[in-house]
């Protein structure tokens, strides 16, 4: 059997260094962000979960579905979100879940018609929020999966992917 390269990985020490600088100056809107109300824990679980299904990294799908179900999501739910099926959630998630998806296709860069359309629809602050938890999912992919393609390389093809 075949084995195929994670979606996403960093491809420089550089892109790794940014992502840390950006959590590290960041870090009090990272900690805000976990102890408040704007964007819920299920909610939150959705948006990695969405971003970590366009990334594919098996790390973080393990352990938020896991965090998934503590939150009180179902396993039927959790199971459609792996495959970027969002009609099982809240009609009032929907929009971000589309944009966390189309986020992280585009690699960090939507379109501004996608962006504004959720600006509209959540606001500045919520927006903001949602984006933060996106950036934080994403760095998590994104060293899951270079982790696995380095032990893949490593092992020659016996680890990792």
């Amino acid at each position: 059997m075949k084995k195929t390269f994670p979606k996403r990985t960093y491809h420089s020490l550089k892109e790794i260094i940014g992502d840390m600088k950006f959590m590290l100056s960041n870090r009090e809107e990272v900690h805000t962000l976990m102890n408040t109300k704007l964007v819920s824990q299920t909610f939150r679980e959705r948006l990695m979960m969405a971003v970590t299904s366009v990334n594919g990294c098996r790390y973080c799908s393990y352990y938020h579905s896991k965090e998934a179900l503590k939150a009180g999501m179902s396993p039927e739910e959790i199971a459609t979100l792996t495959n970027c099926e969002f009609g099982n959630c809240p009609d009032e998630e929907q929009p971000a879940l589309l944009y966390a998806q189309h986020w992280a296709e585009s690699n960090t860069l939507p379109d501004v018609e996608a962006y504004q359309r959720v600006l509209e629809f959540y606001g500045e602050e919520k927006l903001s929020a949602i984006e933060m938890v996106l950036r934080i999912i994403r760095m998590g992919n994104l060293m899951g999966n270079t982790l696995d393609y380095l032990l893949f390389k490593l092992s020659f093809g016996y680890l990792g992917i």
